[in-house]
C-alpha cells in the first residue's frame, strides 16, 4: 500500500490484514502508486521483542507510549503490548504485536506524527477542528477532544451542499487557504445514526474506549480538496436546547489558534509533546510556531470569527449552522 500525503510517501506492509485494510481505508483518499523515497512501514503479526532491546533509560512519556532514543533509533513501548522501532536516519517504521487494534492504532498514530513534521516543513499546518465546506468556503468549528466535531460533521453531511475538508484536523497555509485531510469519521457508538453497518468499524482505542470509524467511502464523494477561508466557530458546549451562533473577536479567535493550531492541543504530537524536550528544542521549534502563528492570524483576518454554542440536539445544531452558512451566501 503506498501512500502520498502532500509530499510524505510511505509504504505500508503488514503480515495483519485487518490492520493494512483499515488503514487503506483510512488513507484511500492519498492512495498513490509512486514508490520513490517512500518510508517503509512495517506492521508485524508478532510478539514485541522485548528480550532484544537495548537497556534504555525512558526520554519522552505521553499518555500512549513511552519512547527511548538510541543514536538514530528511537524504541516506542506501548504499554508492553505493541513496540515500534523507528529509523530517525531513513524514517522507516517496524511496530510489532499481537493485538490487531493496536497494530493499526499505532502506526495510525505514527503516520499523523510523521505527515504532521512534514506539513510544518511545508508550511503547511494542522488545525485541531472539523472543517466542511459550503459553495468554496470553508467553515472550520474548533472544539476540544470529545467535543463533538465528528458528531457534528456526521449530520451536516445530511445537507447536500455540505462537502468535507476534515473531521478532526484541516490544513491551512500561509495564505489561510484551507486544504482536505479527509481521513475517516470517528464517532461514538450511539452517534452513527443513518450510516449503513459495511460502512463502519468498531475500534478499540489505547485510551479512550470503543469508538466507531466511518469508512472513507461512505463520504468520498462529499470530500472538497481546497476551500477559501469562511467562518471561523469558536465551539463550546452548552446544556440548553438551543444552537446559539454570536459574533467573536479576533483576539478571542487568535486565543483558541494558539491552543488549536500553535500549539497544536489535541493534535498527536503537537507543539505541547515539544515542551518536554527542553529550551534548545523547543528553540529550534520556534520557526515552526512562527509559520503556524502567521498562518493563523491570515485565516482569522480572512475569515468571519464566531461562538458557536452547541446545544443537546444534535439535529439542531446541524440544522443552525447550515442555515447560517447558507445566509451568508445570499
Amino acid at each position: 500500500m503506498l501512500i502520498d500525503i502532500y509530499g510524505y510517501r510511505a509504504h505500508i506492509q503488514s503480515s495483519c490484514a485487518c490492520a493494512i485494510e483499515s488503514l487503506a481505508e483510512d488513507f484511500a483518499f492519498f492512495q498513490s502508486t509512486e514508490e520513490s523515497g517512500a518510508h517503509i512501514i512495517e506492521l508485524l503479526d508478532e510478539e514485541p521483542p522485548y528480550s532484544e532491546m537495548p537497556p534504555l533509560t525512558a526520554n519522552v512519556y505521553t499518555p500512549r507510549n513511552v519512547s527511548y532514543r538510541d543514536g538514530c533509533k528511537t524504541y516506542v513501548d506501548y504499554s508492553g503490548r505493541a513496540l515500534g522501532i523507528h529509523d530517525r536516519s531513513n524514517g522507516n517504521f517496524r511496530l510489532y504485536s499481537k493485538d490487531p487494534d493496536m497494530l493499526y492504532e499505532a502506526a495510525y498514530l505514527f503516520l499523523l506524527s510523521q505527515c504532521g513534521a512534514a506539513f510544518d516543513a511545508r508550511h503547511l499546518h494542522r488545525v485541531h477542528a472539523l472543517g466542511v465546506s459550503l459553495e468554496g468556503r470553508a467553515a472550520l468549528v474548533l472544539l476540544p477532544m470529545g467535543g463533538g466535531k465528528s458528531t457534528l460533521g456526521s449530520e451536516l453531511l445530511k445537507f447536500p451542499d455540505i462537502e468535507l475538508l476534515s473531521d478532526d484536523s484541516p490544513l491551512i497555509d500561509r495564505n489561510g487557504m484551507i486544504h482536505a485531510l479527509p481521513l475517516r469519521l470517528g464517532l461514538l457508538p450511539d452517534a452513527a445514526g443513518a450510516v449503513p453497518k459495511d460502512h463502519l468499524r468498531r475500534i478499540n482505542r489505547m485510551e479512550f474506549g470503543p469508538k466507531l470509524l466511518v469508512n472513507y467511502k461512505y463520504f468520498s464523494d462529499r470530500v472538497r480538496a481546497t476551500a477559501e477561508p469562511g467562518v471561523l466557530f469558536l465551539g463550546r458546549r452548552s446544556l440548553a436546547n438551543m444552537c446559539e451562533i454570536t459574533p467573536a473577536s479576533g483576539v478571542t479567535a487568535l486565543h483558541a489558534m494558539t491552543a488549536n493550531c500553535i500549539v497544536g492541543m489535541g493534535l498527536f504530537q503537537g507543539m505541547e509533546f515539544i515542551f518536554q524536550q527542553g529550551g534548545w528544542e523547543l528553540t529550534s521549534k520556534a520557526a515552526v510556531a512562527y509559520s503556524r502563528f502567521a498562518a493563523s492570524l491570515r485565516l482569522i483576518r480572512r475569515s468571519r470569527v464566531c461562538h458557536l454554542s452547541l446545544g443537546r440536539d444534535r439535529t439542531e445544531n446541524a440544522r443552525v449552522v447550515h442555515e447560517f452558512l447558507r445566509s451568508l451566501r445570499r
